[in-house]
């Protein structure tokens, strides 16, 4: 009695590997303009719990933090600071272009505030 063979082709295996490695080629080009974003906003929301700081203090104080965490995405002068009540809400928006293989890449647009 013959009994038949199940698994996967050796096409279905390329495919799945090509599927794979592009995932894996987007996300490492992705991730770390993520993971600078991340860092971004929780910098402004630690340096906006400084009471009574003034916009001069709080540019001085995300400066020292990016120079230390590798934030270049936002400069001091992109910061937004506004004053809600007696709560500091700092603030920054930007668009990253991130390129990703030949005339192709991406753009993200990352905004947050300290407030969220």
């Amino acid at each position: 009695m013959k009994t038949r063979q199940t698994g996967v082709s050796i096409m279905a295996l390329i495919v799945g590997l090509f599927v794979l490695i592009i995932v894996a080629i987007f996300g490492m080009k992705v991730l770390p303009s993520f993971m600078e974003y991340r860092t971004a906003k929780q910098t402004i929301q630690i340096i906006s719990k400084q009471p009574n700081a003034s916009v001069a203090d709080i540019k001085k104080a995300f400066e020292a933090r990016a120079t230390i965490d590798g934030i270049d995405a936002v400069k001091p002068n992109d910061l937004e600071i506004t004053k809600e009540g007696n709560e500091i809400v700092v603030g920054f928006s930007y668009r990253k272009e991130i390129p990703l293989f030949g005339g192709m890449g991406l753009y993200i647009d990352y905004a947050a505030n300290s407030k969220e």
